[in-house]
């Protein structure tokens, strides 16, 4: 079963963020199922910090990118979600290469939700794991 209301492509999804700072660092959304979102993100000059390691920072970024807008598909189309806490435990330095978000629900409520990040390298190596809370809110 699905957990989907906005049935949005990842084509959408990428679309979408073309013009902010989704698409400045790099976040391309990859993959999703009945209920989760990945997306992907490359280690590199814009995304790390000045040790030449990913910086935690963007791995929280990332984290909220892919959760938020998962969560935004999850609601009616005359709501959206913002961001009320984000947390984010960094298990795993990377250096190079890319890194892979997938948010999975936690819980989703009428007024809260809450999602799982895990975020892996290209070894499917766990490097973060994050939990981000939204809140749903009127859109229109």
């Amino acid at each position: 079963m699905t957990i989907w209301k906005k049935n949005l492509t990842l084509k959408q999804l990428n679309d979408f963020c073309k013009n902010c700072a989704v698409a400045h660092l790099g976040i391309e959304f990859t993959a999703q199922g009945d209920d989760w979102l990945e997306a992907g993100m490359p280690v590199d000059q814009r995304t790390t910090q000045p040790m030449g390691l990913l910086h935690g920072g963007i791995s929280a970024a990332l984290a909220e990118t892919v959760a938020s807008t998962a969560g935004f598909c999850c609601v009616a189309e005359n709501q959206a979600v913002v961001g009320v806490e984000i947390n984010a435990n960094h298990l795993r330095a990377v250096r190079q290469g890319n890194v892979y978000a997938k948010a999975t629900p936690i819980r989703l409520g009428k007024t809260l939700q809450v999602w799982q990040i895990d975020i892996r390298d290209e070894q499917d190596k766990l490097c973060c794991v994050s939990r981000l809370t939204l809140s749903v809110i009127a859109h229109d």
